[in-house]
This record gives structure tokens, sequence and C-alpha cells, in this order.
């Protein structure tokens, strides 16, 4: 964990502890499009923060969390651009 930092939430200034991720499991999702192409996308978490004093309505404290989605595209060859 590091120290503290403020985040905007809702238009307030807050405090936040920056919290370590210990132990993942992300798992993909697939897609099977009609045109025969398989997407997958999966999120990865980067960062996560812990509100101070912010709770949600069943008293859990508040996280937020910065992620970004991971995609890959496995299309058939006649989709494929021809080199």
């Amino acid at each position: 964990m590091g120290n503290k930092v403020k985040i905007n939430l809702g238009g307030r200034e807050v405090e936040a502890l920056p919290i370590d991720i210990n132990q993942t499991n992300e798992c993909w999702n697939q897609y099977l499009l009609d045109d025969g192409t398989v997407v997958k996308m999966k999120l990865v978490a980067t960062k996560v923060l812990r509100v101070d004093g912010e709770f949600d309505p069943e008293g859990n404290p508040l996280y937020i969390i910065q992620s970004t989605n991971i995609t890959s595209v496995n299309a058939p060859d006649h989709l494929k651009k021809k080199g």
C-alpha cells in the first residue's frame, strides 16, 4: 500500500488509499460473431483505490478501480486483408 492520494469523487476532493493487487484471475470473455470471427476480451485492473469514509449501500468500503480492456481478434481468412 502507498500513501494516500487526493481524487475527485462526484465534484468533491477526497482522500483515497492505493491498495496493492496481490492475486488475480483475469478470464477471457469469448464471442463468436456471425461472420465467423472470434473476439476475445478481458478487463485488467491496473490500480485500486479505497476511498476514506465512503461506503456503498451495503456498507462496504468504496473502491475506485482503474482498468483497461485487452482484446484479441481471430478473423477467418476470407475477411483478412490480402498482403
